[in-house]
C-alpha cells in the first residue's frame, strides 16, 4: 500500500488509482453529511488528501497548506514543529 504524509501523519492509501479516486470522492461526499451521528466533517480533508495523489490541483493545495502550517508552527511552537517534521531551513539559527 502507498501512503501520503501530511503534518507528520502518514495515511495509508490503496495502490490502484481508480480505487484511490473512488475512496477520495466517497469520503468527500460523505463528509458533507458530517452533521449525522456516524459520519463526520473529518472525512472531507482526508478525502482531499487521498485525491491529492492523483489530481495535481489538489496536490498543489495540499503542499501549500503544509508549507503554511509549517511556517505557522515554527513561529509559534518550534518544538511541536520539529516533532512533526517541519525542520528549520538552512538560513535560520536553531
Amino acid at each position: 500500500m502507498r501512503h501520503v504524509t501530511f503534518a507528520g501523519y502518514r495515511v495509508r492509501i490503496p495502490h490502484h488509482p481508480v480505487i484511490r479516486m473512488v475512496l477520495g470522492v466517497v469520503l468527500v461526499i460523505l463528509g458533507f453529511f458530517g452533521f449525522l451521528p456516524i459520519l463526520g466533517f473529518w472525512m472531507i480533508p482526508l478525502g482531499l488528501v487521498i485525491l491529492s495523489v492523483d489530481i495535481p490541483a489538489i496536490r498543489r493545495l495540499r503542499r501549500k497548506a503544509a508549507v503554511r502550517l509549517g511556517v505557522w508552527l515554527k513561529a509559534r511552537y518550534p518544538r511541536l514543529a520539529r516533532s512533526l517534521g517541519f525542520t528549520m531551513s538552512e538560513g535560520q539559527a536553531s
